[in-house]
């Protein structure tokens, strides 16, 4: 039977507000031929029990290699020989190598062991703020600040550089435009050079950091990939891959969520003054309320959209769809948030929900290996900015927001918030800061 014309992921009004979307498709079935700015179609699950069953479909594969010439012709963007040297990484492996691979960042990223850390990052929290702001910040000070420029944008690097062991000289030359190289720019775009020219500045700046270990190796997971790759269990695409994987994925996906999360606040002022007057503490305060917001804030507008691409091996039946071998699946975590089947008033941010099963993070051997540690950064950045933004507020139009154009992800690269009794909107919004005195 003739396939049905794919439906196009995409555009502005799609990235500001995929929600209206999302719930059309949900209720006209669990599977949806899409179309994405690359040109490559695929498979798109919505609905949470769809997307649960999917994530747990172990006739689904995440090698490249199981993807057939249809999808391979457009979707292997990243140009040879980077596809080939940074993408055989943890999302795109199957066991028994992903089994290998994960062991492997598994012990810096337990909870108990990011747990432990939750002091430092607290401190690397205040030290942005405090840089931002000024060390003795006046309580009765009024300003405006680009909550990206000034923290977001920073914050997941420091943290991560604690994690895995990246020496701080190498990570003060980390060039955040590198991350970019995850979004598609074909081989006819305009900006083709520019998106070249990060993938080999990345690719270099790689080969430094694992060199860096095998001169002067220590006790972080940076040390055990290259120990892993000298020994023989990982190829050196594998180490290079999972150190992009480390410095892209461990980064821009808590950036864009604690601008989704702020945003979803600033949505929602209740929540948002139950929520800042239990960080502060204080008689009658809820302890357990910031934990709980996280997860909600999560559920409700997660930074990470869809899923990679998955694959059969053979042609298949997925809910009644019948999916060509090696024609991409990809899961829309988001549609699956908010399915009212699963979560009552789905569209509605409640910070009291509870239980909370949703699929931000994935699940099954995919589940995010940084969970743990994305969750305690969260909770850090919420409380500091709540708690050292006094009355804050959006800078500029709601409408104004310029969400970014990532295929998987959602975000905004600029986040301009007004803070302090008599804090004014700019008529700008390119400085990260402008501190002013009530």
């Amino acid at each position: 039977m003739p396939q049905p014309e794919p439906l196009p992921l995409h555009g502005k009004d799609y990235k500001t507000d995929p929600y209206p979307l999302y719930r059309d498709l949900r209720q006209q079935g669990p599977v949806h031929r899409v179309t994405f700015p690359s040109g490559v179609n695929a498979w798109l699950v919505t609905g949470y029990a769809a997307a649960h069953s999917t994530l747990n479909d172990d006739r689904l594969g995440k090698n490249h290699d199981l993807g057939n010439d249809a999808w391979r012709e457009r979707a292997a963007i990243m140009p040879e020989p980077q596809h080939s040297q940074l993408q055989a990484h943890l999302l795109h492996q199957d066991p028994p190598q992903h089994t290998v691979m994960r062991k492997l960042v598994a012990e810096a990223f337990a909870p108990r062991h990011v747990e432990r850390m939750r002091p430092r990052f607290e401190e690397i929290a205040d030290e942005l703020l405090d840089t931002a702001l000024g060390t003795h910040q006046d309580t009765g000070a009024s300003g405006v600040i680009d909550v990206v420029a000034a923290f977001a944008a920073h914050f997941p690097l420091r943290v991560l550089t604690e994690v895995i062991g990246l020496p701080a000289s190498l990570a003060a030359r980390f060039d955040r435009d590198w991350g970019k190289v995850v979004q598609p720019v074909g081989p006819a775009d305009p900006q083709r050079p520019v998106y070249e020219a990060r993938l080999r500045g990345l690719q270099g700046y790689i080969a430094e950091v694992t060199e860096d270990k095998r001169r002067d190796p220590g006790d972080d997971l940076l040390t055990r990939l290259v120990v892993a790759c000298d020994e023989g269990d990982i190829t050196k695409e594998e180490q290079d891959s999972v150190v992009f994987q480390l410095l892209v994925a461990g980064q821009e996906p808590v950036t864009n969520q604690i601008t989704t999360a702020l945003i979803a606040l600033l949505r929602h002022p209740a929540e948002l003054r139950r929520l800042t007057a239990a960080l502060h503490g204080g008689d009658g305060a809820d302890p357990g309320l910031p934990a709980r917001a996280v997860e909600e804030l999560l559920r409700h507008d997660s930074a990470f959209e869809l899923t990679t691409w998955r694959f059969f091996a053979e042609d298949a039946d997925l809910f009644g769809t019948r999916i060509p071998a090696g024609d991409s699946v990809i899961v829309s975590l988001s549609a699956a948030n908010r399915d009212p089947e699963r979560f009552p008033d789905a569209d509605t941010l409640d910070l009291d929900r509870t239980p909370n099963p949703h699929l931000a993070f994935g699940h099954g051997i995919h589940f995010c290996p940084g969970a743990a540690l994305a969750r305690i950064e969260l909770q850090i950045g919420l409380r500091a900015l709540l708690t050292r933004l006094p009355g804050v507020r959006l800078a500029i139009e709601d409408q104004d927001l310029r969400w970014i154009g990532a295929v998987l992800a959602r975000g905004v690269d600029e986040l301009p918030l007004a803070y302090g009794p008599s804090a004014t909107a700019p008529t700008a919004t390119g400085c990260p800061v402008q501190h002013r005195t009530a």
